[in-house]
């Protein structure tokens, strides 16, 4: 049976307030979560990734009222979808731009999806990568993130040889401990010595606060509120010595509720809202009926009563773990079913005795732990509308993590 939802419904420039929002979502997620994306009858050679078009555009369209309410911008980051169609249909919603992880994402954006305004927030470093950055600034608007001298000095130095002004952030470490230079002095003092390199125009300061996610419902919106402060109480000091930043940017799906509820916040660049995950369980405002990519997958194998093979293993599923599921997914309408192991090809399923179905040839639909590694392990996402199939778009960004095909082919 497929899945049913809400059709996509907007009113004029109205936003529905945060508390709304949030309400909708969590008295949805306690029903249909047992329902299907694709029909029983569609033909689907699996495993494969199918996306509820409705469902898509629905949360598509729920950021995007979000970010109005907050009165911030809204900069989608496409390293969850890596599709110049999702990318255009964000536009549409009323992005200001997008995000990107890597240079080879951001070319393929700009090439295949006409997108013309990119953060691309990932250090460039490397003769190489910086020479593509250039060519690619010939196309669209593109602002790099730093967080070290040494980036910033080859990025200066190649475009003041060059005549021209790239746009950077400087990328702001509030609790994360991955990449950026820490909250408060570091940065400041970072920043105060990029803003005075010739070629490069320092436009704003950024933060992934990732930790956010990782953190209990109750503590959630207190680590998303302090790492948005921080980043806004950076910017105010470096306002004080002079140097003028117009963008304060923050980026997660989980604190999405919370940090550009900030005061001083600017923009907002959450990513896996497209599709949703088992990671968005953890804080109880999505469940599973608000996942809009599932890999489908089929029964390969009964080879005991109480475990079955799929076959989708870690080349369809990843391997990232989740604290809100035991296993390597959800299993739509299975719950107490776990995907125990994974290897290249296999998923091995657990059953508990009165589990009903798993049948050799029965299909199941899995939501993936995390979605944005999940898609960049397939060419297509099949897309379905009222349980139906009716198009597949490529994912036209996988992989992209490097020079490679796309670029040799441009430069041919």
């Amino acid at each position: 049976m497929p899945i049913r939802t809400p059709s996509r419904t907007t009113s004029g420039d109205s936003s529905p307030t945060d508390e709304h929002l949030q309400r909708e979502i969590m008295s949805d997620t306690a029903a249909d979560s047992e329902l299907r994306i694709v029909a029983d009858d569609e033909p689907l050679d699996t495993p494969v990734i199918a996306v509820d078009e409705t469902l898509l555009h629905r949360n598509i369209d729920e950021m995007a009222s979000l970010a109005r309410s907050c009165g911030v911008s809204l900069r989608p980051h496409s390293k969850t979808h890596k599709s110049p169609r999702i990318a255009r249909l964000q536009l549409e919603a009323g992005a200001a731009g997008l995000t990107c992880a890597k240079l080879g994402e951001a070319e393929v954006l700009v090439a295949e999806g006409g997108v013309r305004d990119i953060l691309i927030a990932y250090p460039i470093v490397g003769e190489l990568k910086i020479r593509r950055l250039l060519d690619l600034t010939n196309r669209a608007h593109i602002t790099v993130a730093v967080d070290s001298l040494e980036a910033a000095l080859a990025l200066s130095r190649a475009f003041a040889n060059s005549g021209r002004v790239l746009d950077v952030y400087i990328e702001v470490n509030t609790g994360q401990d991955r990449a950026g230079a820490r909250a408060g002095q570091e940065a400041v003092d970072l920043a105060v010595d990029i803003a005075r390199m010739p070629g490069l125009r320092l436009s704003g300061v950024m933060t992934h606060e990732g930790h956010a996610g990782f953190s209990g419902p109750d503590e959630i919106s207190t680590v998303a509120q302090n790492a948005g402060q921080a980043l806004v109480d950076t910017a105010e000091r470096l306002r004080g010595l002079g140097v003028e930043v117009t963008q304060v940017s923050v980026g997660s799906t989980p604190s999405s509720w919370f940090t550009p509820r900030v005061k001083g916040i600017t923009e907002m660049r959450p990513g896996t809202y497209v599709f949703h995950d088992n990671n968005a369980f953890r804080h109880g405002r999505i469940g599973p009926d608000r996942c809009a990519a599932r890999v489908v997958a089929t029964i390969v194998s009964r080879p005991a009563p109480d475990r079955a093979i799929i076959d989708a293993g870690s080349k369809a599923l990843a391997l990232d773990p989740s604290p809100s599921h035991p296993g390597h997914g959800y299993i739509v309408g299975h719950s107490d079913a776990t995907i125990a192991r994974l290897s290249e090809e296999h998923g091995v399923v657990l059953l508990p005795p009165d589990e009903q179905g798993f049948n050799v040839g029965d299909r199941v639909e899995i939501i993936p732990n995390h979605i944005c590694p999940a898609v960049n392990l397939t060419d297509e996402l099949v897309i379905v509308r009222d349980g139906e199939i009716v198009d597949r778009w490529p994912v036209a960004a996988r992989g992209k993590v490097r020079e490679g095909q796309f670029a040799s082919r441009n430069a041919a």
